[in-house]
């Protein structure tokens, strides 16, 4: 015997994830490290920088560096840090990159870590995507493609 509520409902959510893949959580693995989500946020017309955010985590029992980074959208990729001390907001390239530690995680996000695109060709659009590679001194490089969510968002929708 057919169930057919169970099956409208699978239906639905098969076609509902067709529908929405931007709202879908995307990531990539290489060895021990996982990259999850990379994203960034549309920009306005004439924009020139933008910021791309992941989470990378290492599930190894050794540390791991992100040593650099790029995006088919930017002319420079840089590797920053974003802090605030003293009331003071300072942001800094990280040339020597970002450690991973062992058995964690470190997070690109709005206001800490973040990969900073500069020198855009074009304005990004919501619901786009694009490609880049994250460099690692132990996994090696990766290709990676950015979902670009709502202007000034600070979370991705996954």
């Amino acid at each position: 015997m057919i169930n057919f509520p169970r099956v409208a409902a699978l239906l639905t959510a098969a076609l509902l994830s067709l529908a929405a893949p931007s709202a879908i959580a995307h990531g990539t693995k290489a060895g021990d490290i996982e990259i999850g989500h990379p994203w960034s946020r549309a920009t306005p017309g004439g924009a020139k920088v933008a910021g791309g955010y992941t989470t990378i985590t290492n599930r190894g029992g050794t540390p791991d560096r992100l040593v650099s980074a790029t995006a088919e959208i930017a002319g420079t990729t840089e590797i920053h840090e974003m802090a605030v001390k003293d009331n003071i907001m300072t942001m800094r390239h990280l040339p020597d990159g970002i450690a991973i530690p062992a058995k964690d995680k470190v997070e690109f996000k709005p206001g800490s870590y973040h990969l900073m695109f500069m020198d855009l060709k074009r304005p990004l659009k919501q619901g786009e995507t694009f490609a880049g590679t994250l460099t690692f001194e132990k996994a090696g490089t990766v290709t990676v493609e950015y979902a670009v969510e709502s202007l000034g968002t600070t979370t991705p929708a996954h």
